[in-house]
């Protein structure tokens, strides 16, 4: 009797100790949770990042007003006439385009065919009863510096600088055109690269151009590629007419580095850098300059030598990069 009476008091002992621990568990489990949803919230205050406010621009370049106005798209394009098809097919579409520009450098016109083709692709797409003007504009010589040479009829400020074989959503462009509009005079785009102080050369001051996985991992760019990219049509004047001439021809000769001129151009112009905007990628073609042996080791030589026919580096590195947070949950 007196173990039976010793077990039935110990029951309600080890009941109390059971819920007891059972309490501490749940305490532990809320605060856990506690901590976790602080992190978050703290990650998020952390990344909120505000545009940059840039500095006035020298008397040689008056500061650019958006006209309110669309954009017009420079599209440069070289006998892929299936991925051209398919680009002005999809960009057709964009609510504010306001005309498409094809940069043509081939030997021969294009024909018949393909512009029936790109009209009726611009016709069916134009929304709204707006009507997207479609112009060629053709060159006697091949260079790469045809896709900057000044549009005489272009009624836009903003230019849309796009190749063939790149697609973004019309969602992104509008966005992009969006961030341009806030600042008219840098360039916004969606491809961003860097360059760095090369400090394995000896003798004098050397850079290195940086593609994309220095960008990612480091979070910071000083161009963004004017495969894809807004900028004013005044730097068409500015790339044919003012820029060193032997830059232009340095591009002509290598056939690489036009967009690297271009951002040069540009930084040296207003002391600002670039805007990246994010935006989903989609690229159509297989095949382009980027994908030939040594492609870095010719773009570093063409930062040293437009830094030495500018006597300086005009590049400006940041870490600011446009997001549309409507469409994300975490930026």
């Amino acid at each position: 009797m007196m173990r039976g009476s010793w077990f039935l008091k110990r029951r309600p002992e080890q009941r109390f100790r059971l819920l007891a621990a059972s309490a501490v568990k749940s305490a532990r489990i809320n605060l856990l949770l506690c901590c976790c949803i602080a992190l978050v919230l703290i990650v998020l205050a952390t990344t909120i990042s505000t545009f940059v406010v840039f500095s006035d621009l020298p008397p040689s370049l008056p500061r650019s007003h958006a006209s309110g106005k669309g954009y017009s798209i420079v599209m440069n394009t070289w006998k892929r006439y299936d991925l051209l098809k398919q680009s002005i097919a999809h960009y057709s579409s964009c609510p504010r385009l306001e005309s498409v520009h094809i940069v043509w450098s081939e030997p021969d016109p294009p024909s018949d065919d393909l512009l029936k083709f790109l009209l009726h692709a611009i016709q069916s797409k134009s929304i709204d009863r707006r009507q997207v003007k479609l112009k060629i504009d053709i060159n006697k010589e091949d260079s790469l510096n045809n896709r900057f040479k000044v549009i005489k009829d272009l009624e836009t400020d903003a230019v849309f600088s796009i190749d063939d074989d790149v697609i973004f959503p019309c969602s992104s462009v509008e966005f992009a055109f969006d961030v341009w509009q806030s600042a008219p005079d840098t360039m916004v785009g969606f491809v961003p690269r860097a360059h760095w102080l090369d400090s394995s050369e000896s003798g004098g001051i050397k850079f290195r151009y940086a593609g994309w996985w220095s960008v990612w991992w480091t979070g910071t760019y000083s161009m963004v590629l004017s495969k894809a990219a807004f900028f004013h049509k005044k730097y068409f004047s500015v790339y044919t007419n003012e820029m060193p001439a032997s830059i232009r021809e340095y591009v002509t000769h290598n056939r690489n580095c036009e967009d690297i001129a271009m951002s040069f151009l540009v930084a040296n112009a207003t002391d600002a850098p670039p805007i990246w905007v994010q935006g989903k990628i989609f690229e159509i073609g297989s095949t382009g300059i980027s994908s030939l042996g040594g492609h870095s080791v010719r773009r570093t030589e063409c930062v040293n030598r437009f830094t030495a026919v500018y006597g300086r580096m005009p590049l400006v590195s940041t870490s600011v990069k446009a997001v549309d947070s409507r469409n994300i949950w975490f930026w």
